[in-house]
C-alpha cells in the first residue's frame, strides 16, 4: 500500500473534529456551561465577602489600606539581622519579622536535614544498640506535640545558670539562661568579597567536575576534581581576603560586672526554637531516608560488595543516589511543615514575622491587613521551596527511554 493511500485513521492530524452544537445534548458544550457557572458562583461569593467586610469596616469607621506601614512603629525587636530602632516604620519591623522567620527556617533545614539523613542510616545499621537508639528517638520525637517541646527546650534553657556561673564548654563560648555566647568576627564589605568568591569558587569546581566526569566518560581516564576544589573554594576567598586586607580580629565575649561583652548573642528564645524544630523534624526525615534506602534492591548492595567497595562507598556513591527520587518528594513536605511550624514562635518569645505582625495589628486594628501580610510571606516561602524541590526532583529524574 502506498503512503498516499494510508488509513487516515492512524494519520498524524487525528479524526476531524466534531463541531459544537448549541444544544444541551452535546457534552462539550455542558461542560463549557458547567465551568462558566463554578467561575460565576466562585467570583460571586468572593465578591460577596469582600463588599461584606467593607461594608462593616465603614459601619465601625475601622480604617483599611497599608497606609499604617509607613508610620513609626515604636515597637522593640530583641533580635534583627538588619538594623531596627523603635523609632523605624512599621513595614521595617514586618521586614524584620520576615527575615527572623527566613534566619530560623534556613538553618534549621539544613539542621534537620543532616540530622534527620544521619538517624535514618543509623536505624539501618548492623550495629544493634546504634539501630535500636535511632528507632527510640525517631519514636519518642514523633510523638510528643512540637509545642511541647518547644516549651520543653525553652524551660531548660532558663533553667540554665546566670551570667556569673555560665557554662564554660570551650574558649569564648558560655551557656546561660541569657543565651549562648559566642565568638564574632567583625564583619566588613571585605569578608561579603571574600564570601562571594568563595561562592563563584563553588560554581567553578562543580563546572569543573562536570567537565572531568564528561572527559572520564569518553576516555575511560579518571581525573582529580580535589586539588582544583581547593584551590578554588578555599584558595581564591584567602587569595581576595589578603589582597584587599580583610580585618582578622575576632571578638571574644567576657564577664563585665553582671554580663558578657562582646562576641555575638544567641537568644534563648531562637536557640529552643531552632533545637525544637530541628530535633522534631528530624525524626520525620529519617524515616523518609530509611524508607527510601529501602526502596534501592538489595542486589545493588550485594553486586557492590562483590565488587570490594566498602559499605560506605556503596551507601554514598550507589545507593543514596537512587534513593533521591524516592527521598526528595516527601522532603519536601517536610521542609515546608517546619517553616509553617515555625510560626510557634510566638509561644517562646521569639519574634518572628507571626509575632510582630500580631504586636502590629493589635497597635493599628488592622487585623485584615496583617493576616493578609503573614498569609503572603508563608505563601511565598512556601511556594519557593516547593519550586525548587520540584526543580531538583526533575533533575535527579530518572529519564524515560
Amino acid at each position: 500500500m502506498s503512503s498516499s493511500t494510508s488509513d487516515p485513521r492512524f494519520s498524524a492530524a487525528g479524526p476531524p473534529r466534531r463541531p459544537l452544537r448549541l444544544s444541551w445534548g452535546d457534552e462539550r458544550l455542558r461542560g463549557i456551561v458547567w465551568q462558566l457557572l463554578v467561575v460565576g458562583l466562585v467570583v460571586s461569593v468572593f465578591w460577596w465577602l469582600w463588599s461584606n467586610t467593607v461594608h462593616n469596616l465603614e459601619v465601625r469607621r475601622i480604617a483599611t489600606g497599608f497606609g499604617f506601614l509607613q508610620r513609626e512603629a515604636g515597637l522593640p525587636i530583641g533580635e534583627s539581622l538588619i538594623p531596627y530602632t523603635p523609632a523605624d516604620t512599621y513595614l521595617r519591623a514586618l521586614t524584620v519579622g520576615v527575615l527572623n522567620t527566613l534566619k530560623v527556617a534556613v538553618i534549621g533545614i539544613i539542621l534537620a536535614t543532616i540530622l534527620g539523613t544521619l538517624v535514618g542510616i543509623a536505624r539501618l545499621s548492623h550495629n544493634w544498640l546504634l539501630s535500636k537508639l535511632a528507632a527510640f528517638y525517631v519514636e519518642v520525637i514523633r510523638d510528643l506535640p512540637l509545642l511541647l517541646q518547644l516549651l520543653f527546650w525553652y524551660t531548660i534553657l532558663q533553667g540554665l545558670p546566670g551570667p556569673r556561673q555560665a557554662l564554660n564548654p570551650a574558649e569564648g563560648v558560655f551557656l546561660s539562661n541569657r543565651g549562648m555566647k559566642l565568638p564574632f568576627i567583625e564583619w566588613t564589605s571585605v569578608h561579603w568579597l571574600a564570601l562571594l568568591a568563595m561562592v563563584v569558587g563553588i560554581v567553578l569546581t562543580w563546572l569543573y567536575a562536570r567537565v572531568a566526569r564528561a572527559k572520564q566518560y569518553a576516555d575511560g581516564q579518571p581525573r582529580k576534581v580535589w586539588p582544583a576544589g581547593v584551590a578554588l573554594i578555599i584558595g581564591l576567598p584567602l587569595a581576595v581576603w589578603a589582597a584587599l586586607g580583610a580585618p582578622f580580629t575576632p571578638d571574644i565575649p567576657a564577664l563585665r560586672g553582671f554580663n558578657f561583652q562582646g562576641g555575638i548573642t544567641v537568644s534563648p528564645e531562637f536557640f529552643a526554637l531552632l533545637i525544637g524544630l530541628v530535633t522534631y523534624t528530624a525524626g520525620f526525615i529519617a524515616e523518609i531516608v530509611r524508607a527510601g534506602i529501602q526502596s534501592v534492591n538489595q542486589g545493588q548492595w550485594e553486586a557492590a560488595e562483590a565488587l570490594g567497595l566498602r559499605r560506605g562507598d556503596i551507601l554514598r556513591k550507589i545507593v543514596l543516589p537512587q534513593a533521591l527520587r524516592v527521598i526528595v518528594p516527601p522532603m519536601t513536605s517536610q521542609y515546608l511543615n517546619l517553616t509553617k511550624n515555625s510560626s510557634l514562635a510566638v509561644a517562646i518569645g521569639y519574634q518572628d514575622i507571626v509575632s510582630i505582625a500580631n504586636t502590629t495589628l493589635n497597635q493599628t486594628g488592622q487585623a485584615i491587613e496583617g493576616i493578609a501580610i503573614i498569609m503572603l510571606v508563608y505563601l511565598t516561602i512556601s511556594l519557593s521551596i516547593s519550586l525548587f524541590m520540584n526543580w531538583y526532583n526533575a533533575r535527579i529524574a530518572l529519564v524515560e527511554r
